[in-house]
């Protein structure tokens, strides 16, 4: 009887470790924002179903997009793209989209039925602002059925279900009256990235994988995401289990970096390169099961004004480790 036992608690024990190896061990990495498929020429050319909302189904079913519709947004962040500019995700890099029948002043959607179907609206709630981005902007509009849905600058916030993995942007120009919205709820357009970035008539900015190395002249080699900004670790974080001790208030100074594809990246560790599913439902980006992090007092790249707050928070090493030295 002592032997079945011990034998039922080590199989028990296997499992378990073997279960907690599955959540960081895995040698997988998650969709890119940058690998957008951006706009469909059939789709935009419009349905002809007279709404102006792309094709009457539910789109393919399978799509992430599509098991995700009635999430909160999370996390919002902003990647480049080198075709529209400046668009926004939600925390797991899927484009939000805004529709040209919609109005912002007052705040209003006009996509319910099946162009809801096709055009999920985001929930409003436990959504945080862009890093950099104005978080006034942020608020809420109450449909026709009395949900709440987000909105930037009083325009509604929509997923479009035939984005099947972070970084596709297939609803940009459907109809006509879909586009892929900016950080301030504008159209994202080249041009107005262009402009953003002022400086007028300098070289352009070469772009960065999803995360990379850069060597630091104070603290060497550092890993940097794609915009350049230095990415970070929390002490108080664990790899073994994965969890993160930055929550709530704490995500609006140490934004999370979001999924990056493991092929997008260029001189960092590989082992322990996962995706975090947090318990707040924002997806998170690990390097060597660490969770990594943004700080939302870096301004530029270049910066590394998070290193050493609070004792607690470093930057971090192509291998993953804490650089836990002073500037």
């Amino acid at each position: 009887m002592a032997t079945w036992r011990n034998a039922s608690l080590a199989v028990t024990a296997a499992a378990v470790l073997a279960l907690t190896a599955t959540a960081c061990g895995q040698d997988k990495g998650s969709a890119s924002p940058k690998g957008q498929s951006v706009g469909n020429a059939a789709q935009a050319a419009g349905s002809g179903n007279g709404y102006g909302y792309g094709d009457a189904g539910y789109g393919s079913g399978s799509g992430t997009a599509n098991q995700a519709a009635a999430k909160a947004a999370g996390q919002l962040a902003v990647w480049d793209s080198k075709e529209l500019g400046k668009v926004v995700t939600d925390s797991a890099g899927f484009t939000l989209y805004r529709f040209d029948k919609d109005t912002a002043s007052p705040p209003k959607s006009n996509c319910d039925g099946d162009c809801a179907k096709l055009w999920p609206a985001v929930p409003a709630g436990s959504v945080t602002a862009a890093p950099g981005t104005d978080a006034s902007l942020v608020g809420e509009v109450t449909r026709t059925d009395g949900s709440k849905q987000l909105t930037l600058a009083g325009w509604p916030m929509y997923r479009y279900t035939k984005d099947t993995k972070p970084g596709d942007a297939t609803g940009e120009g459907v109809g006509g009256t879909w586009h892929a919205s900016a950080p301030d709820g504008k159209k994202a357009t080249p041009s107005a990235d262009s402009a953003g970035a002022g400086g007028g008539g300098g070289a352009e900015t070469p772009s960065l994988p999803g995360l990379s190395v850069r060597n630091d002249p104070k603290l060497g080699k550092i890993i940097v995401d794609a915009r350049g900004m230095t990415v970070y670790r929390f002490k108080k974080d664990s790899a073994w289990p994965m969890k993160s001790a930055c929550t709530g208030d704490c995500l609006k100074k140490w934004p999370v970096v979001a999924p990056v594809e493991k092929k997008d990246t260029e001189g960092i560790i590989q082992k322990g390169f996962v995706t975090f599913d947090r318990p707040d439902g924002i997806k998170q980006q690990s390097v060597n099961c660490w969770p990594i992090y943004t700080y939302a007092g870096d301004s530029k790249p270049g910066d590394t004004n998070g290193q050493g707050v609070g004792g607690t928070w470093w930057a971090v090493s192509p291998e993953g480790k804490l650089i836990a030295t002073t500037k």
